[in-house]
């Protein structure tokens, strides 16, 4: 990984999230509910946030098929644009283990990380060139004022140069992350790595 960031209570490092509730114990899984774990995320099994939705398997299923095909199908926007976008959704809802994840996949997939400082610090003013600015405005404008989306508002997504593919693909990860921060802040905490 790159530098470490922390601002604003945001940061790129590693983090892990701990439920309130009690989580699926492994040895009590039916073999439904390890089967959808094993189909949602390499990690599921160990992750809180994971053991905890699997309560209801069918519904960690329909979750996890809509996140991974939003996130990480192929063609559109290309995969670090969405991190991007889930960066600035994570940091305005203050999902602080969401925009963590977000903004490590984004410099694994770009290489860098200027854009996610910029966006801890200020996502109204961040992005590195117009495209980037584009999507964390949008992103902003989605989150924030749903209902004031307008033909306008994608027309100035058109004017940076982003397709109307890439466009569906923002609308997706920008919403699916308005459903993705609530069940994290919810639901449990980030816990920061020892020494912080």
């Amino acid at each position: 990984m790159s530098e470490i960031i922390q601002s604003h209570g945001f940061t790129n490092e590693v983090l892990d999230w701990k439920a309130w509730l009690d989580v699926v114990e492994l040895d009590q899984a039916t073999p439904e509910q390890m089967a959808v774990l094993d189909e949602s995320h390499p990690k599921a099994r160990v992750q809180d946030y994971y053991r905890f939705l699997v309560h209801q398997p069918e519904i960690l299923r329909q979750r996890s098929t809509a996140f991974n095909a939003i996130m990480y199908a192929p063609g559109g926007m290309p995969r670090a644009e969405r991190e991007l976008a889930t960066t600035v959704v994570s940091r305005l809802n203050g999902c602080v283990y969401c925009a963590s994840v977000h903004a490590q996949r984004f410099e694994q997939l770009a290489k860098r990380n200027d854009v996610i400082r910029e966006v801890f610090e200020d996502p109204r003013t961040a992005g590195t060139t117009e495209r980037e600015k584009a999507i964390a405005k949008f992103s902003i404008e989605l989150t924030e004022d749903p209902a004031g989306v307008s033909a306008q508002s994608l027309a100035a997504l058109r004017e940076a140069g982003i397709s109307d593919a890439e466009i569906l693909d923002l609308i997706h990860s920008v919403a699916i992350f308005a459903w993705a921060n609530r069940l994290m802040l919810n639901l449990g905490e980030p816990v920061f790595p020892a020494g912080d």
